[in-house]
């Protein structure tokens, strides 16, 4: 048996002993050492996840050790090494697959949402989801997975350089799409509610933070653009009105990506995606690629992606860390920890 936190109900975490997974061929153990929490998870916490079915072990953005491996293993996953986890899976029959965008696959099924997490003392994978890299600081394994589903955005919304872009969101996610924009020479203003992450999006390169509860948002970005509207607009809340506000902040001929989801319906004035001839586009998940770039750019960077962590929480007690992250909704990225 082995220990694992799972989301029992609305607002109840609690360790369980559960069957240590079998190892088939193709297969690697892998102990987990660095978890961090999504917002997806804190939505599971709070009962506000329609993809989940409780009880649910969370967790996806996983650094961990390799235990044991399958017959069929490539040697080069010895154990011992460390590997960061790529929790999405692909059917590849469906169309997405058959386009090569796995990310996006029709009956994708994440880890610690439509199926069991990594929150665990250990999890048995595919050794194709796993990547392995014994370069980055441990703890730096845990934000591989976030910032490239910002990463993969940024490549959707095709930024180049000297293009202004607006971040509506200073999470994880949209730190992830500030981070690459910034990376690609473009302009990029950050909007959030929060103080603590309008400094961080500064730190990380953005030209202008603007506080979304106190300021006009749209006036503010107008008298930045000479009233030209941003080249592409980056949705990171999934609230309705930063939903349409995307829209009126692009300029004509800009392009509107939406990386955060709406929980509730979306009301819009469509004549504007035509009178602009906007290009909306979704973004999901995230590629290989996107995985690879994050881990170079954060090889780049080295210890200031430190700030990135809020709080750590040791394995130990897990149990405090949601309800720690829904007392304090300006923490960034929450990592739990545990040790060999």
């Amino acid at each position: 048996m082995i220990k694992a936190l799972m989301i029992e109900a609305e607002n109840v975490t609690r360790f369980h002993d559960v069957a240590e997974a079998s190892l088939g061929a193709g297969q690697v153990r892998v102990g987990v050492r660095h978890i961090g929490l999504c917002g997806s998870d804190l939505n599971t916490f709070k009962g506000l996840n329609p993809l989940v079915k409780l009880p649910r072990i969370p967790g996806h953005e996983i650094g961990g050790e390799i235990l044991a491996v399958g017959p069929g293993v490539d040697p080069a996953y010895a154990p011992g090494r460390r590997v960061i986890v790529m929790p999405y899976t692909n059917c590849g029959e469906c169309t997405s697959c058959r386009k090569g965008r796995l990310n996006a696959c029709r009956y994708n099924k994440t880890l610690g949402v439509q199926q069991d997490g990594g929150l665990a003392e250990e999890i048995v994978l595919p050794a194709e989801k796993l990547i392995l890299n014994d370069t980055l600081p441990p703890r730096h394994l845990a934000l591989v997975e976030p910032l490239s589903v910002g990463f993969h955005a940024v490549e959707r919304g095709r930024v180049a350089k000297g293009e202004r872009v607006v971040v509506l969101g200073c999470g994880m996610i949209g730190m992830g799409v500030l981070i690459a924009a910034v990376a690609r020479g473009a302009e990029v203003i950050a909007v959030d509610l929060s103080e603590e992450k309008r400094a961080l999006a500064r730190q990380f390169g953005a030209v202008e933070a603007i506080d979304a509860g106190s300021e006009d948002v749209v006036a503010k970005i107008s008298e930045l653009t000479g009233d030209d509207g941003v080249d592409i607009a980056f949705e990171a809340v999934g609230l309705p009105a930063t939903f349409t506000q995307a829209i009126d902040l692009a300029c004509f001929g800009g392009r509107v990506v939406y990386v955060g989801y709406s929980k509730a319906p979306v009301t819009y004035q469509t004549q504007f995606f035509n009178l602009k001839e906007l290009d909306i586009m979704g973004s999901r998940n995230a590629l290989m690629r996107d995985f690879q770039n994050v881990i170079s750019h954060l090889e780049k960077i080295g210890d200031k992606a430190d700030a990135l962590i809020s709080k750590v929480f040791p394995f130990e007690e897990a149990e405090k860390a949601l309800p720690y992250w829904d007392s304090n909704r300006n923490a960034l990225k929450i990592v739990i920890e545990r040790g060999a």
